[in-house]
């Protein structure tokens, strides 16, 4: 059954928050407030009891599919159990309810933390300075991008092109051309890494550097990336590691000791904050020496056993974001960092990377994969031998996973593999769960055979049907009228 919008609960009358009567004020809010920003018609609320709040949101929750739920093996997302402990933290009144426009010596608490993130990061990466501003994984590559370009703009260079792998992030060229750059893509190798003679034919003078997943969508570390980055630097362009997928690095190999001069970090991926569905996030960017001087500011420095922020740094590519980031996500991922430790963290990239390689072994004689080789924390499938055998899409398996109470990969990406399921299982789930995945797709994989149209009309189960996607994202409705 559907669940009703709030407004439809609506009742005349009702309330769900009773405030004291004959409370005194001594000044009234037009007084205070400015007549153009005051409202000049009555706020639409919804008139319902608390209960029925309650009850509403809580119907809502039953019907999403979350981590918390079950299984949720979105590649490339890093969908994963984030400990409730952290979530408790940044709640504490002294860190959500502090405000930014505070004076310095009242939140030196939260400057701190700010201060120790950016340290603990620039240890985890090999790299020299960070920010913590940028408030997502795409803005920590536009920032990334400004950083190159402002880099060689103080050379009195100026140059056209971002190099970007056919295996890198989607979100790679869109950034790039939001600074201004135009992309030049580069083809894989049989193995899904970079062609270096793709590379070496493609790196000039007019070429500000190089934007690199590693490891790549394919779930595959950058075997060369040492002679990668050298080819990079010898014609004077930077190298930017795009750290979405920092989640298998951990404790094992760092941006920085492999030649990166940028890296960005999501912190809401791998550093234990819930996401999904446009936030929250955290795209912090950190750089080696060369750059530093070059963060947005304000930058948080210390002094002593006083910790302040400083906007004195003339060759800064200016403010990226309002305040200074995402709070909320930085004080989880202090949290997280301080409760593992160094080897806490490289166990999660250890157990990421075996649970990935366990569940890519399994889906083998089900799916082709590839590039069905030792992998890192997430692989790519193929459902193209379901598709040639009976019209079965790779959309198809997708919705038919909703059915058994799982989420389904990420699919139709990356675009080199056709009918590609791309599978994350994370470092959290247990072999149990992961077992019971596989005997799903299994379950599926046989469906598929001796009666596919229950994969065509799945999702059977789930509170919406199969959509119209096309039509419902020309046509998205989310208003109601009475």
């Amino acid at each position: 059954m559907m669940e009703k919008l709030i407004f439809e609960y609506t009742q005349t009358g009702k309330m769900g928050v009773s405030l004291p009567g004959g409370v005194a004020t001594t000044v009234a809010p037009k007084e205070l407030i400015p007549s153009d920003l005051m409202r000049r018609s009555e706020l639409k609320l919804p008139e319902v009891s608390e209960p029925e709040v309650v009850r509403h949101f809580t119907n809502l929750s039953s019907m999403n599919h979350h981590v918390d739920k079950d299984f949720y093996p979105l590649g490339s997302c890093t969908m994963k159990y984030n400990p409730k402990i952290n979530e408790r933290c940044a709640a504490l009144s002294g860190l959500a309810n502090c405000h930014p426009l505070q004076d310095e010596d009242t939140v030196q608490g939260a400057l701190e933390i700010l201060y120790e993130v950016e340290r603990y990061l620039c240890a985890i990466t090999g790299m020299q300075a960070a920010t913590l501003q940028p408030a997502a994984g795409s803005h920590g590559e536009l920032t990334g991008v400004l950083l190159i370009k402002k880099y060689l703009e103080m050379k009195g260079e100026t140059r056209r092109f971002i190099l970007i792998p056919d295996s890198a992030h989607g979100t790679n060229p869109s950034s790039a051309a939001s600074a201004n750059y135009q992309t030049i893509s580069l083809k894989s190798n049989s193995r899904g890494c970079i062609d270096l003679e793709d590379l070496r034919s493609k790196m000039n003078e007019s070429v500000a550097g190089l934007m690199l997943t590693n490891p790549n969508t394919l779930g595959l570390f950058e075997e060369e990336v040492g002679e990668i980055v050298k080819i990079v630097h010898d014609r004077g362009g930077l190298v930017y590691m795009d750290g979405a997928n920092l989640n298998a690095l951990l404790g094992i190999v760092r941006p920085g000791d492999m030649g990166f001069d940028i890296t960005h970090i999501n912190l809401h991926k791998t550093f234990s904050t819930p996401h999904g569905g446009g936030g929250p996030g955290s795209g912090v960017i950190a750089v080696n020496a060369k750059l530093a001087d070059f963060l947005p500011v304000p930058r948080v420095a210390k002094n002593g056993e006083r910790y302040h922020l400083r906007s004195d740094c003339p060759n800064s590519i200016g403010r990226v974001l309002g305040f200074y980031g995402n709070f909320g996500v930085i004080v989880r991922a202090y949290c997280y960092i301080r409760m593992l430790g160094t080897d806490g963290l490289q166990a999660v990239s250890r157990n990421a990377i075996l649970n990935a390689n366990y569940l890519r072994y399994k889906l083998s004689p089900i799916f082709d994969i590839p590039y069905n080789r030792v992998c890192m924390h997430e692989f790519v499938a193929s459902g193209e031998r379901q598709f040639k055998r009976s019209a079965v899409k790779t959309l198809d398996i997708a919705k038919r996973l909703l059915d058994f109470g799982f989420h389904a990969p990420t699919v139709y990406f990356p675009l080199i593999v056709k009918e590609a399921l791309m599978i994350e299982p994370t470092e959290t789930e247990s072999k149990e769960t992961i077992d019971r995945f596989v005997a799903v797709l299994l379950k599926i994989d046989q469906e598929s055979q001796e009666n596919p149209d229950i994969l065509h009309q799945a999702p059977t189960t789930t509170p919406v049907r199969r959509l119209d996607e096309l039509k419902a994202n020309k046509e998205l409705n989310v208003c109601w009228s009475k």
